[in-house]
């Protein structure tokens, strides 16, 4: 026996190491999200990086001691050649040649100007160019190489080389290597240092600098003629300034970016012809100083790396740019909505809270409620006592689907007078209705959740509208019960806004998209039409809904019809709701698509309630991430002030319509203050929700029905105690 045993316990072992070991796939429910996220946020730091908002440093710094500074380059030339580390070189322009130089380019607006008043007067020249700016506009420095001009590096984000370390400089050159290499197939050993003027106001912190760059391989170009363009002193001052004296040769300074820059065009339409009138030529600088082209053809992988870097640039600056206006555009639709909302809402009650206003005859007949009921023993007697407290003459009929937790019998066992259940084997809740349908013996039904309990005056204030012959459906007031707990509160919030605000405009505009499935009222003659709840989507509440609509019925909202039910109180649990809920409304919406192209009732529901629903609940939702995500890309990079003021803005006028919706519900406001880490969190979830529903659809997945878990703690305000409570009264002390 212990010889048998000995390998089943190393067996046994192994399984046990191997179960350890086992890693779960990350379900692509976080994955793809997460993934759309980091994109995005590359994206973003990306675009911060070439528009120097990630990695700048503009500080500009003090004259310094020149003692350390050689003298024959204090004295010397505009050009430092200090590749040679123990004989540094300043050379000087030749006589009658004038090398105009371009700063802190190349710019979409004012770098195409310039090139063409130099095309148009033969005459070239070197644009010092930046890397943030290359790499945004890599055609015109294409253009500028193209059309015999000199490139030389600007560094990449522009900063004061002498306030960064030697790694931090082989960064900027290299980066700024790299647009170049990407835009015009080219490197450079041109180098002009930002913040530079003359050679001679070289000090003891620029000067191991420009030694630093020697070494790299760089010539640094200075100037010795300063047109003071970025002034904008006028044209007359920039074209005195950038004249040089008798036929002396020079460098002349000049910017095609980083601002206004149309004096300096103009300046060049006069000052090209009057100089080379004057016997000048204008040429780049290595031509001037008779030394080879400082362009070098780039192949191979620094080509492609270019090209790569310069395409990630370009498909960032896209993409944000899209994402930026897209979200400037919903924040128009959102703002109007909102004020469409509590304009609406606002009529809404004004309409039904008038004196004098009447559905139509009152209803008194007696109705069918239908209670769907799968495994809901916590919370069924709840449901069930709630019904018969009711002020309203009814029948109960509890559709018992299969359950296996006792729920049919624990129904039976209240032994109420005017309760049935019914059982069938496990077949789905819109099947369990139909089932009820089939049992009813009034023309009006009611249709609720296990885990939901009615006012008494719910019933009664839900079949009033019903007095209009022309309602075929009547939406109710859902409220959360289990409102204590964050995400309870949190729900609470989206319940009273975002539904019940929602429903009071949907109704006076004719298009409710959805009769909740917590708290709803039928025609049973209506339903009849089409066959009943449908089983070819998981919102049946949506799909018959919008079917109503399309056979010509009004779908009203009944505030005073309020019923309790209870939220889900985990994440997983409220991921599953909104996953079925938001996979059920897009498969409704595809199911009801021809209703836009359609005449007649159908066609006014398809033509302003599907898009209605389209947008807001389906489109905009994806783009929430992108307030927050932009909110954090301004607290950190961009104008924190204004960012914050503006978020504070958005959320301010959802204070303000959640406030109203409040107010109409005569809720209390305490809850309001989790309103800003809902807007955070909660948005949040339910954009990864949708984005799954989305991916679910588009690759034709299936979601199946997925019961939640309860606990049955929710009653309604002047219930009769439940069953549950009693027993637990009546334990004895141990």
């Amino acid at each position: 026996m212990a010889t048998q045993g000995a390998p089943q316990g190393r067996r046994a072992t192994r399984a046990r190491r191997t179960r350890r070991t086992v890693r779960r796939p990350i379900p692509m429910r976080y994955l793809l999200p997460s993934l759309l996220l980091v994109a995005l946020l590359a994206m973003l730091m990306l675009r911060g990086y070439v528009h120097s908002e990630i990695l700048a440093d503009h500080r500009v710094r003090p004259p310094a001691p020149v003692g350390q500074v050689p003298e024959n380059i204090l004295a010397g030339g505009p050009v430092i050649d200090a590749r040679n580390a123990k004989a540094p070189k300043a050379l000087s322009i030749p006589a009658r040649q004038l090398v105009l130089t371009f700063d802190d380019g190349p710019d979409p607006k004012w770098t195409p100007k310039v090139l063409d008043k130099l095309k148009q007067y033969k005459a070239h020249g070197v644009f010092f160019v930046t890397g943030t700016m290359a790499s945004r506009h890599p055609g015109l420095v294409e253009r500028m190489v193209r059309e015999g001009h000199e490139v030389g590096l600007h560094t990449f984000n522009h900063p004061d080389l002498s306030y960064q370390s030697k790694s931090r400089i082989d960064w900027e050159l290299t980066q700024n290597q790299l647009a170049i290499a990407g835009a015009a197939d080219i490197r450079t050993s041109l180098f002009r240092p930002p913040y530079s003027s003359f050679s001679d106001a070289l000090d003891d912190k620029s000067w191991p600098v420009t030694q630093y760059i020697g070494s790299r391989g760089y010539i640094t170009a200075f100037n010795n003629t300063d047109s003071e363009d970025w002034k904008r002193p006028g044209v007359e001052a920039i074209i005195e300034r950038a004249t040089p004296k008798g036929t002396e040769g020079s460098i002349v300074l000049m910017h095609d970016s980083g601002g206004d820059r149309s004096q300096t065009v103009a300046a060049l339409d006069r000052f090209l012809p009057a100089m080379q009138e004057r016997g000048y030529t204008f040429t780049h600088l290595t031509g001037a100083l008779g030394a080879r082209s400082a362009h070098t053809p780039v192949t191979g992988p620094e080509l492609w790396k270019g090209k790569a870097w310069v395409y990630a640039v370009g498909v960032s600056e896209t993409t944000t740019g899209v994402l930026v206006i897209g979200l400037a555009v919903i924040g128009v639709l959102v703002m109007a909505r909102f004020g469409m909302m509590l304009l609406l809402s606002f009529l809404h009650a004004r309409k039904v809270r008038r004196r004098d206003f009447s559905w139509g005859p009152p209803v008194t007949r007696p109705v069918s409620v239908l209670v769907p009921a799968y495994n809901e023993r916590e919370c069924i007697a709840n449901t069930v006592r709630s019904l018969m407290a009711g002020e309203h003459p009814i029948e109960v009929i509890v559709i018992d689907d299969g359950s296996s937790d006792g729920t049919a019998d624990i129904v039976e066992g209240l032994g109420l007078p005017n309760v049935r259940v019914v059982r069938q084997p496990n077949s789905g809740k819109p099947a369990a209705l139909n089932n009820g349908l089939a049992h009813a013996r009034y023309d009006i039904v009611v249709m609720m959740d296990g885990d939901t309990v009615f006012e008494p005056a719910t019933v009664r204030e839900l079949v009033q509208p019903f007095g209009d012959p022309r309602v075929g459906a009547v939406a109710g007031n859902a409220k959360v019960g289990n409102r204590d707990s964050l995400i309870g509160a949190w729900q609470h919030i989206e319940y009273v806004m975002g539904f019940n605000l929602d429903r009071r405009m949907y109704d006076l505009l004719g298009c409710m998209p959805t009769i909740p499935g917590a708290v709803g009222a039928f025609r049973a003659d209506a339903l009849q039409r089409f066959g009943g709840m449908s089983e070819d989507t998981l919102a049946e509440d949506t799909d018959v809904t919008m079917a109503l609509h399309r056979d010509g019925w009004r779908v009203v909202y009944a505030e005073k019809a309020r019923a309790w039910t209870e939220a889900p109180e985990t994440v997983q649990q409220l991921w599953s709701q909104r996953y079925r809920w938001s996979y059920g409304t897009m498969q409704a919406l595809w199911k009801h698509r021809r209703a836009v192209v359609e005449r007649g009732p159908s066609g006014r529901f398809g033509r302003v309630g599907l898009p209605l629903v389209s947008l807001f609940m389906v489109l905009f939702p994806l783009l929430a991430p992108l307030i927050d995500v932009f909110l954090l890309y301004g607290l950190v990079f961009g104008p924190t002030q204004q960012t914050v003021v503006a978020w504070l803005g958005v959320l301010a006028v959802q204070a303000v319509c959640a406030a109203y919706a409040f107010r109409l519900d005569r809720e209390r406001m305490i809850h309001l203050i989790s309103l800003p880490l809902q807007q955070i969190l909660y948005r949040q979830l339910m954009y990864v929700v949708l984005l799954q529903s989305w991916i679910t659809a588009l690759t034709g997945g299936r979601l199946r029905w997925q019961k939640l878990r309860r606990t049955g703690v929710v009653e309604a305000p002047g219930s009769i105690p439940s069953q549950r409570q009693r027993r637990t009264e009546k334990r004895p002390v141990a």
